[in-house]
C-alpha cells in the first residue's frame, strides 16, 4: 500500500481537493439544500480513483522516460518496486471505480464521467507531441470544482466555472515552474513542454502571466459571492489575499539560474495555497 501510495503521489491530492470541496459546498449553499453526506463521500470518492488512476497511468506510460532520467530512476516502476503490469491493472481497476461512482451520484455525473476520465489520462500522452501540456494537466484537476457542483447541485453555475478556470491557469503555471527541472533532458529524448519551447527565462515569464489570470479569476469568484451570498465576507476575501500572496511568492522562490527551490514552490506552497483558500471560502459558506 505504502509504495502505491508514492507511486500515485497520493499527498498531492491536496491541490486539487479543497477546490473540489469548495464546489459541493457552494451548490449546497446556493441550492439551499442540506448536507448530502452521502454524496459528500461520493465526491472524495471520485477524486481519490480518477487521481489514482491519472497518476498510476503517467508513471506507467512513462517508465522507460523515468529509467533514463536521474531526477525519476527511483520512481516505483523503473525501480522495480511496482511491475508494469500492476501498474495498469491498477489504472483500469481505478478508472472503473471512478465510473461506477459516478453512477451512484447523478446522471449528469455519470454521461460526462467518461470524457473526464478521458482528459485526465490523455495528459500523460501529450508531452509526446504538444508542448501544451501543461494546459491539458491544469484542464483536468480543473474539473474538481465543476465537478463537485454539478454532483452537488446537478446543474452548471457562473461562480464554479470560475474557480475551474482559475483551477487551469494555476496549475498550468506551477507545472511550467517544475518542468524547468527537466528541461536539457527533455530536448535530448524530443519531448516537448513550455521551458523546451521558449527556454527558462521566457517560461517563467508565462508561467507568471497564467498566475496573474489565475489570481484575477479568484478576485472575481470571490467579488461575486460577495454579492451572492450573505456571508462574512472577510474570511474568502482573507483565503483569497494569502492564496495570491502566494501565488506571487512561489515566483520569488524560482529563477532561471537558480532551480533548488523548485519543490518549495511546487508542492509546499501551492498546497498551502489551496488549502487555505478552501478551508476559508468553505468556513464563509458555512457560517
Amino acid at each position: 500500500m505504502k509504495h502505491y501510495l508514492s507511486l500515485i503521489k497520493f499527498s498531492h491530492t491536496i491541490f486539487a481537493l479543497p477546490f473540489a470541496l469548495l464546489g459541493f459546498f457552494l451548490a449546497t449553499v446556493e441550492l439551499q439544500t442540506v448536507i448530502d453526506w452521502r454524496i459528500f463521500l461520493l465526491v472524495l470518492l471520485c477524486m481519490v480513483f480518477a487521481r489514482s488512476a491519472a497518476m498510476a497511468f503517467n508513471r506507467y506510460l512513462d517508465r522507460d522516460i523515468d529509467g533514463q532520467n536521474p531526477r525519476t530512476v527511483v520512481r516505483e516502476i523503473p525501480a522495480g518496486i511496482i511491475k508494469p503490469e500492476s501498474a495498469l491493472l491498477f489504472v483500469i481497476g481505478s478508472s472503473l471505480l471512478f465510473l461506477i461512482t459516478t453512477y451512484f451520484i447523478n446522471p449528469l455525473c455519470f454521461y460526462l464521467s467518461p470524457i473526464a476520465l478521458f482528459i485526465i489520462l490523455i495528459y500523460s500522452y501529450t508531452k509526446r507531441f504538444t508542448f501544451l501540456c501543461h494546459f491539458v494537466l491544469g484542464l483536468g484537476l480543473s474539473l474538481a470544482p465543476i465537478g463537485a457542483y454539478l454532483a452537488a447541485g446537478g446543474q452548471f453555475d457562473l461562480i464554479p466555472l470560475l474557480y475551474s478556470f482559475a483551477v487551469l491557469f494555476w496549475v498550468a503555471g506551477f507545472d511550467i515552474i517544475y518542468a524547468l527541472q527537466d528541461e536539457e533532458f527533455d530536448k535530448s529524448l524530443g519531448l516537448q513542454s513550455i521551458p523546451v519551447a521558449l527556454g527558462k527565462s521566457n517560461a517563467l515569464m508565462l508561467s507568471s502571466f497564467l498566475h496573474l489570470l489565475c489570481a484575477g479569476l479568484i478576485i472575481y469568484a470571490s467579488y461575486m459571492l460577495s454579492i451572492r451570498f450573505d456571508v462574512f465576507e472577510w474570511l474568502h476575501w482573507l483565503g483569497t489575499f494569502i492564496f495570491v500572496s502566494l501565488l506571487a511568492y512561489q515566483h520569488f522562490l524560482v529563477k532561471p539560474n537558480d532551480l533548488s527551490k523548485v519543490n518549495m514552490a511546487f508542492f509546499t506552497t501551492n498546497g498551502i495555497a489551496s488549502f487555505i483558500l478552501g478551508t476559508l471560502v468553505i468556513l464563509d459558506l458555512w457560517l
